[in-house]
């Protein structure tokens, strides 16, 4: 993936964080946190929201396709 696209991909995250209603107030999500962690040997971006309204807090997961392999065997090491 060039640059262009990892960062067209993350600004997709952020448009669905941005348009996801709080569901206990309607509120908006606000990222608070965000890390990259390996779930089944797949790279994920979790981002931790937080409701601007009434606090609420949302994990967001998305797939992060755009970690290449020499860092997944970095971040698997690290973990092990």
């Amino acid at each position: 993936m060039t640059y262009r696209e990892i960062m067209k991909y993350i600004e997709s995250e952020y448009n669905i964080i941005n348009s996801t209603p709080c569901h206990v107030c309607g509120g908006k999500y606000l990222a608070n946190d965000l890390e990259v962690v390996l779930m089944d040997n797949m790279p994920y971006d979790v981002c931790e929201c937080v409701c601007t309204k009434c606090g609420n807090e949302k994990t967001f997961e998305f797939v992060a396709p755009f970690i290449e392999d020499k860092y997944m065997k970095r971040y698997k090491k690290l973990l092990s």
